[in-house]
């Protein structure tokens, strides 16, 4: 059977696509943008062209049914609202409906903020003797430090976009769990990964998000990294939060020491994400990156201090961000970070083949 590619580039001929393309999500560049769109939204439940109109709250929904002629563009309002998201994620159950909040809130009101956070989240696993020298010794970091990023990113957000039981899901978690079998990991640390995906976000969102998450969102993030590391195969996943989150600090406090592992891994990653800004920015950026690393990490990293002046400076531009986004119009469709280009693979990119070379 051949494989499906994901390609960002967008296809003029998507409107002429059979309807067996069309049952497949995953022909390469046969769906245009809005047909990508309109897919996801049918996966996760999503009614309709307007995401919005779904967000009113029942007093919203009894506030205007009937109302005389005029209120229609009151309506349009409230449907439009900043929060419309945010009260349609209120109304479902963190459990059972965890995979749609998720997406929803990722993909809709905090698609900047979660990647971000993400990012910090594996970005303290490197802290860890163990995890980091094992990074260490594959040399990804040090030879690959794009792919390796590009690779880990598009999995992830396969799993967070499209849900980890989808068709799309399924391979990615299949070809996560290939790249992982390489080695033997301990148990403990695949746990310790697991909770940042979950605690990390929530501690982004506490400092810089434009609007806090609800519990809905705190534990969907709880449900959802939970139901992946059971198909994952890790063992001893808590049942509760609250003790999940005890295990993810008891962990670090007990294992965050510095190792030359540790500051090789950190260094490579530090120096992947100055890549993207300019060179002349470099200091700065380096600057930045450790303005927003708590006292542990840095000493584990053996990365300097930042200057109380960018300890101030970084974390203020942030919540400035914030409140400026707070006043943005919502986004009108979900930002898909698997139909965004990627470095590694501008013409889009096969999941089975995701991960360091020979190992497909």
């Amino acid at each position: 059977m051949a494989v499906k590619e994901y390609s960002p580039q967008r296809s003029s001929a998507a409107g002429a696509a059979t309807k067996k393309e069309k049952a497949d999500l995953t022909t390469k560049d046969t769906k245009s943008t809005k047909f990508v769109s309109k897919s996801i939204r049918t996966l996760h439940g999503l009614r309709g062209e307007n995401i919005f109109a779904q967000a009113l709250r029942p007093d919203e929904e009894q506030r205007f049914r009937g109302e005389p002629h005029g209120s229609l563009k009151a309506l349009i309002k409230a449907a439009m609202s900043r929060y419309a998201i945010l009260h349609a994620i209120e109304r479902l159950d963190p459990e059972k409906d965890h995979q749609r909040i998720i997406f929803l809130s990722t993909c809709y009101d905090f698609p900047f903020d979660t990647t971000r956070a993400l990012e910090f989240a594996l970005f303290r696993t490197f802290c860890v003797p163990s995890i980091s020298t094992l990074l260490d010794r594959t040399g990804e970091f040090s030879q690959r430090s794009q792919k390796r990023y590009d690779d880990t990113d598009i999995i992830v957000s396969e799993l967070l976009e499209w849900g980890y039981d989808s068709e799309r899901g399924k391979r990615a978690l299949r070809r996560l769990n290939q790249l992982h079998g390489r080695f033997t990991i301990a148990n403990e640390d695949f746990l310790y990964v697991l909770s940042t995906f979950i605690f990390e976000p929530i501690r982004w969102n506490e400092r810089f998000g434009w609007r806090l998450l609800c519990e809905q969102e705190r534990l969907g993030y709880f449900f959802f990294w939970r139901e992946v590391g059971r198909r994952m195969n890790i063992r001893g996943i808590p049942a509760d939060y609250d003790v999940f989150e005890r295990f993810n600090k008891d962990y670090e406090r007990e294992h965050y020491r510095f190792t030359e592992a540790n500051r090789r891994v950190g260094a490579a990653t530090r120096e992947l994400f100055v890549s993207w800004f300019p060179y002349f920015l470099a200091p700065v950026v380096r600057s930045a990156i450790y303005a927003l690393l708590d006292d542990r990490l840095i000493e584990a990293f053996g990365f300097p201090q930042p200057s109380p002046l960018m300890r101030w400076l970084v974390p203020g531009a942030l919540r400035l961000r914030a409140g400026f986004v707070r006043f943005l119009p919502p986004l009108k469709e979900p930002r898909l970070r698997t139909e965004m280009g990627h470095p590694t693979y501008p013409q889009g990119y096969v999941i089975e083949h995701l991960g360091p070379p020979g190992t497909n």
